[in-house]
């Protein structure tokens, strides 16, 4: 089973979202499909990519669990237009499974 990703796209890679320079904005991946019945995440720690000497390197904001503990989020500010950057989501759930999942986050000047 997989998680929900809203909004997200896919490519041969995997999940990846767009985001502006400029935007400070809440990532959030549902867990549901993937746990049991009964069964919640009970800790979960976003990691970003670090790249060295990057000027605007990708900023985790706040991390934390909404909805009944089923899904998960992290607010991200900042990066470097052209850059592309990995985020990884690991959980542990209330029974003791551990995993974890990871998108990307393409960094370009948006406008409406």
């Amino acid at each position: 089973m997989s998680i929900s990703i809203t909004g997200y796209q896919k490519d041969n890679i995997g999940a990846w979202i767009a985001k502006d320079p400029t935007a400070q904005l809440v990532y959030s991946l549902d867990w549901s499909k993937w746990l049991k019945n009964n069964e919640t995440v009970a800790t979960v720690s976003y990691t970003l990519q670090v790249r060295a000497n990057d000027p605007q390197p990708l900023i985790k904001v706040s991390e934390g669990l909404a909805d009944t503990n089923l899904t998960t989020y992290c607010q991200i500010r900042g990066g470097q237009v052209g850059k592309i950057y990995t985020v990884t989501a690991r959980i542990t759930t209330n029974n003791g499974s551990i995993d974890s999942r990871s998108f990307r986050i393409k960094i370009e000047n948006r406008s409406a």
